[in-house]
């Protein structure tokens, strides 16, 4: 059976020359890049290389990134971190209700142990007011957390006004950009974001990779203690081959971007434009003139979005109903419920993510699947039929051959 993924948003494949480029620091180059001899100096000079690669994907100094285990971590760093060094001035925090649980759930927390945190609210397209988040600044306020864009609807928020009003009444600006990186332009030499999250395995890199940007004169208090790495922010053996290979992700990921990025667009807008001419009842979720090229958030009405997820999986096409961060939870989106998507249309979203591995055969196969799996599974709704026949309650068969 011919496997297609859609998942991107919840991680991408191991490009090929990314792997290449570790593998000698498994084999090798296994030198601890703390130490002073000819072993350690091998890996310490890889792990610069890596540092200015993933620098030069944001235009950043290499000296403003710190390498972390993940996005998550990376988050918890700026958030925490800032908090920490920040006590004196405040103990407010700014973020909105659609942000990912490594934020989220860091700012929970942080209001267990007695701090402020103002979530912001979204419209129906997924975008903040402006002039909410402005009226929202106290003179505790420390840090505004608002991401570059939605995991689940891909959604893009107003990243420069955010930080120039940030910038304005000197509230440090924290940014989750893991989902924008190497999916749009980043440029933190004209963009005052003070903090941004990256991570490596949504761009081609393994797991357990990630950064975060530091602009220089930031101060921050490190949450993991033990070691002198990483300026003394983040105690600990550096992975070196993980680092390569999202040194080397990066350097890929910059290299004709905007080319990538159009290619990205146009395959999502095929995918789009083929659900909309072949069924009925079908929403686009999210603002469809600020969101990531890649992402694709819809909701089939009448239609349980997890029999389709495993429709489609029996088909070998792998999507999600959203976060992979949040799917063994049964509540409905965060997200979507904060976006005001009904609540029956919420249980049948589904977010297609792509990637630069796929084609425009993909596309097309999985639209060719796609609404013989819908029609049966709305032949079989309780929400359009009263009684279910029950001889069509068997599991839906693959009909990718049909």
């Amino acid at each position: 059976m011919e496997r297609i993924y859609l998942d991107n948003n919840a991680t991408s494949p191991v490009v090929r020359a990314v792997l290449e480029s570790l593998l000698p620091y498994y084999k090798n180059l296994y030198g601890n890049p703390s130490s002073l001899h000819w072993a350690g100096s091998e890996t310490k000079v890889a792990l610069d290389k890596a540092r200015a690669q993933v620098a030069a994907l944001i235009n950043a100094q290499p000296d403003e990134i710190i390498f972390t285990a993940g996005g998550s971590e990376s988050d918890n760093l700026a958030i925490f971190g800032s908090l920490d060094a920040l006590k004196s001035k405040g103990n407010h925090i700014i973020t909105t209700q659609v942000e990912h649980p490594a934020v989220l759930d860091s700012c929970r927390y942080y209001e267990q142990q007695g701090g402020s945190v103002t979530y912001l609210g979204v419209d129906k397209l997924g975008q903040i007011d402006l002039s909410e988040l402005e009226a929202a600044i106290t003179d505790h306020t420390v840090l505004i957390s608002i991401m570059w864009a939605n995991n689940e609807t891909g959604v893009i928020f107003p990243i420069a006004e955010i930080a120039e009003i940030a910038q304005r009444h000197q509230v440090r600006f924290h940014c989750d950009a893991v989902q924008a990186l190497g999916k749009v332009p980043i440029d933190m030499a004209t963009c005052p974001v003070d903090l941004l999250a990256v991570s490596g395995h949504k761009i081609g890199a393994p797991k357990g990779i990630g950064a975060l940007y530091m602009r220089q004169g930031v101060k921050l208090n490190p949450i993991i203690h033990g070691g002198h790495q990483e300026h003394s922010l983040r105690a600990g053996t550096h992975n070196v081959a993980g680092i390569v290979a999202f040194g080397t992700a990066c350097q890929l990921a910059q290299q004709d971007l905007a080319l990538k990025v159009d290619s990205l667009r146009q395959l999502r807008d095929r995918l789009q434009q083929g659900m909309l001419d072949t069924l009925d009842n079908v929403t686009i979720i999210g603002d469809l003139q600020h969101r990531l090229p890649n992402t694709l958030n819809v909701g089939f009405s009448f239609v349980e979005g997890e029999g389709l997820l495993l429709s489609l999986d029996m088909c070998g096409i792998a999507a999600s109903s959203g976060s992979a961060c949040t799917s063994g939870s049964d509540a409905p989106s965060h997200v979507l419920t904060a976006m005001q998507v009904d609540s029956l249309l919420i249980q049948s979203c589904l977010r297609f993510s792509l990637g630069y591995q796929n084609t425009v055969e993909e596309i097309d196969k999985t639209l060719e699947v796609l609404p013989g799996i819908v029609a049966k599974l709305r032949a079989m709704s309780p929400m359009l039929i009263e009684d279910v026949d029950m001889e069509h309650c068997q599991y839906i068969e693959c009909v990718i051959d049909h």
